[in-house]
């Protein structure tokens, strides 16, 4: 979700409290769950940035990492290319998809581990929720360099 558009309170609504209601749910019903949460890049752990996205997004981290799920991982993307007719709700995204859509392989060739698609993301999220990973939170740089074992069993 965006916060454009949106004041603290109510994309803390959305972010934070709406997040954490559906993780304690579940917590509640599978103790033994692994829980995946997408952030973003330049979320801020510490919680007193100015950008109020990155601390609310940073609150929720935190909160989450505190529950005694049986792993939890922040994924924090940066730059996602969206594929097999995704689109995003955000119109500003929309917009710079539109327009700078066709740039991507060029950012992916000089930025390999910034740039990612929705299904390389994807990916990396199935694997980490059957095989977990080294650390809790991962950056862009830690998500592009996750690849599904091909060991024939899953």
């Amino acid at each position: 979700m965006s916060a454009a558009g949106m004041n603290e309170e109510s994309y803390r609504r959305v972010t934070y409290d709406l997040t954490l209601s559906v993780a304690n749910t579940l917590l509640e019903l599978n103790p033994n769950l692994t829980f995946l949460y997408v952030s973003g890049s330049g979320t801020d752990s510490t919680e007193r940035g100015r950008a109020m996205w990155a601390r609310v997004k940073g609150a929720t981290e935190n909160a989450l990492l505190r529950l005694p799920f049986k792993g939890a991982y922040m994924f924090r993307p940066g730059l996602i290319q969206p594929l097999h007719g995704i689109v995003s709700k955000t119109r500003w995204y929309r917009i710079f998809y539109s327009v700078f859509g066709w740039f991507f392989p060029l950012f992916k060739a000089l930025f390999p581990r910034s740039v990612m698609t929705t299904e390389d993301l994807g990916r990396a999220m199935l694997e980490v929720a059957k095989r977990g990973a080294s650390k809790s939170i991962l950056e862009a740089r830690d998500i592009t360099v996750i690849k599904p074992l091909t060991s024939g069993g899953a």
